[in-house]
C-alpha cells in the first residue's frame, strides 16, 4: 500500500503547551510526506479549537474526561463519561481509518490512547514536561515510541517500547529563528532590533512571565531598573493588566524618561521598553543577551534550542514542577535558577549587573544552552510516526 494512503491521527490539546508541539509535528509530517492524511482529536474548549483549523487541519472533538483525583461526586460519574467518550473516539478512529495515533498529553489524549490500544492501532507519545501528566502515564503502557524533552519523566513504558529524548517540537517561528542563528546571529539581531526599536549594539535583557505576567519578576526587575540600565536596555513583557505598576516602579527607580513602548516608531525614545504582550516573541529572543523568565517546559526548551542564557524563576505552585523543567539546562551550564521567594530587587541588584558586565560568562551560558538544546524534535517525531503508519497501512 502506498504512503499516500496513510491516515495519522494526532491527539491532544487544552493549552499551548500541548497544541504547539502537536502542530509542529503535523507540519513536519506534511514536509516529509505531503500525501499523508493528518487529522486531530481534541476538545471544543481548548486552544486547539482555534489553532488546529487555523493550521489547515481537521479537528474531531470529544468532551474533556479528567481522571478523578479525589473521592467526590465526579468520581461516580466518571465511568459513564469515559465509556461515552471512548465510544466516540472509536467512531472517529474508524471513520478516519487511523494507521497510527500520536498523542501529546492533555484531556483528549487519554481516551484516544485507550481506544487505539483496544483497536490494535500503534501509539506514539510525546511528553514535554519533566514530570509526566496522567494521560501520558496511561498511554505509556501501550506506546510503541515515546519521545520526551527530559531524561526522567516518571513514565513507565511497556517492554519493547522505544523511549528517546527528542526535545520539544518547536513552533515554526522559533524553529526558523534557530536556523537563522546558525547562519548569522549578528545579522538576525540587527534586523530584529530595528523592528522592535532597540539598539542592536547594546546588551539587552528580556523579562517575561508569560501572558499573565509574573508579579515577583515584574516588581523585582522594575524596582532595580536604574541599576540594570547602567549595563543594558530592557524589554519587559509585563502580562495583561500589570503594565501600569511596572511603569510606576521603573519611573521611581530610573525616571520616566527611560520608559518607552516596543516598535520601530519608539526607537531612541528610551531604554526600558514595556508591553503587556508581544506576539512576535521571536524578535525579542533574537535581540536578547539574557532572558529572565518563568520555567515553563516550552519556555525552557525554546531558550535552550536558541542558545539563550536565562535566569529561571520557577512558578511556586503545586509540587514545584517548573523547577524540574529548568534543572537539566541549568545543571548543563545554560543558565541560573532562582527561587521565587528570592527574586527581589535586592537580588537583582546584587547579581544581574555583574552578569551583564561579564560577556564571557554570558557567552558560556549561551554555548552550554545551545549544546543542551535540541532543534529537530518535530522531524524526529514525524519520522517515527510515519514509520509506524507505513507499517500499519501495509498490513491493513
Amino acid at each position: 500500500m502506498s504512503q499516500g494512503n496513510m491516515h495519522i491521527v494526532l491527539a491532544g490539546g487544552g493549552t499551548a503547551g500541548h497544541v504547539n508541539p502537536l502542530l509542529a509535528v503535523a507540519g513536519a509530517i506534511h514536509e516529509l510526506e505531503p500525501s499523508a492524511q493528518v487529522t486531530v482529536v481534541g476538545t471544543a474548549v481548548g486552544l486547539e479549537k482555534d489553532l488546529v483549523p487555523a493550521a489547515g487541519l481537521e479537528l474531531d472533538t470529544i468532551d474533556k474526561v479528567p481522571f478523578p483525583r479525589r473521592p467526590n461526586l465526579y468520581m461516580l460519574k466518571f465511568p459513564m463519561k469515559w465509556r461515552r467518550e471512548t465510544a466516540k473516539v472509536r467512531s472517529i478512529l474508524q471513520r478516519r481509518k487511523a494507521d497510527v495515533v500520536a498523542g501529546f498529553g492533555g484531556y483528549a489524549s487519554a481516551p484516544v490512547y485507550a481506544t487505539a490500544h483496544r483497536m490494535g492501532i500503534p501509539i506514539v507519545i510525546h511528553e514535554q514536561n519533566a514530570r509526566a501528566g496522567m494521560a501520558n502515564k496511561l498511554g505509556a503502557r501501550w506506546a510503541d515510541f515515546i519521545g520526551t524533552v527530559y531524561e526522567h519523566t516518571g513514565l513507565k513504558p511497556r517492554q519493547g517500547a522505544v523511549v528517546q529524548r527528542v526535545g520539544l517540537p518547536l513552533r515554526p517561528a522559533i524553529a526558523a529563528l534557530a536556523k537563522q542563528f546558525e547562519q548569522d546571529r549578528a545579522a538576525v539581531r540587527r534586523q530584529a532590533a530595528e523592528a522592535l526599536g532597540v539598539d542592536p549594539d547594546r546588551p539587552l535583557v528580556l523579562v517575561t512571565g508569560g501572558s499573565l505576567g509574573a508579579q515577583s519578576l515584574n516588581r523585582a526587575i522594575a524596582s532595580a531598573a536604574g541599576d540594570l540600565l547602567a549595563h543594558a536596555q530592557i524589554i519587559h513583557l509585563t502580562g495583561r493588566g500589570k503594565i501600569d505598576e511596572v511603569r510606576t516602579l521603573v519611573s521611581k527607580s530610573a525616571g520616566e524618561r527611560v520608559l518607552t513602548g516596543i516598535g520601530a516608531e519608539t526607537a531612541g525614545q528610551g531604554d526600558y521598553h514595556t508591553a503587556e504582550y508581544l506576539e512576535r516573541i521571536d524578535l525579542a529572543f533574537a535581540c536578547a543577551d539574557l532572558v529572565i523568565c518563568r520555567a515553563g517546559a516550552g519556555s525552557v526548551s525554546e531558550l535552550a534550542a536558541l542558545g539563550l542564557p536565562a535566569i529561571y524563576v520557577p512558578l511556586p505552585i503545586g509540587n514545584g514542577e517548573q523547577r524540574f523543567n529548568a534543572e537539566p539546562v541549568v545543571n548543563a551550564g545554560g543558565g541560573l535558577m532562582v527561587a521565587d521567594k528570592d527574586m527581589t530587587s535586592d537580588w537583582v541588584r546584587a547579581h544581574v549587573p555583574d552578569l551583564l558586565a561579564d560577556a564571557d560568562r554570558l557567552a558560556e551560558y549561551g554555548r552550554k544552552a545551545w549544546q543542551y538544546g535540541i532543534r529537530d524534535a518535530a522531524q524526529i517525531m514525524a519520522r517515527q510516526v510515519l514509520s509506524l503508519a507505513k507499517a500499519s497501512a501495509s498490513n491493513r
